[in-house]
């Protein structure tokens, strides 16, 4: 929801276009969702995963970020929607704040629309899963 550029891995691009393509046929009722995904997918810089900047957030990374506003801590997980766990701390990257932190890196702020209006977030770590990308498919 931003005309700043984000950077995503070569290996995320391509496992979240190929979610995508499959998601279009068989998750109607979140086209919503989709075309945010689709839009910042559309927005973003494709670096590999040699190159890619530190702290950056990908699949599989577990992020922390405080809203700027209330000053209240979250940590999540950012995966695909079958395997998110709301209660486990893992976010789907369909959900709001999923959509919104990919592609941004430690220090960054973003605003993002949520259902319950807009939210001011900072990312402050953001540390890469060892199983990251080992095999992990949408």
């Amino acid at each position: 929801m931003t005309d700043r550029r984000i950077h995503i891995t070569d290996t995320d691009m391509r496992q979240l276009r190929q979610f995508l393509q499959s998601a279009r046929r068989t998750r109607r009722d979140q086209g919503e969702y989709l075309r945010a995904l689709a839009a910042e997918l559309d927005r973003a810089v494709v670096v590999s995963e040699a190159t890619m900047p530190p702290g950056l957030v990908t699949m599989h990374s577990r992020v922390e970020l405080v809203d700027l506003d209330t000053r209240q801590r979250e940590t999540y997980t950012l995966v695909f929607p079958h395997e998110a766990d709301v209660e486990d701390g893992r976010i789907s990257v369909l959900a709001p704040i999923g959509t919104a932190i990919l592609g941004y890196k430690a220090g960054d702020t973003l605003s993002w629309k949520v259902p319950s209006g807009m939210r001011r977030l900072k990312v402050l770590k953001v540390v890469r899963e060892a199983h990251a990308h080992a095999g992990a498919s949408p």
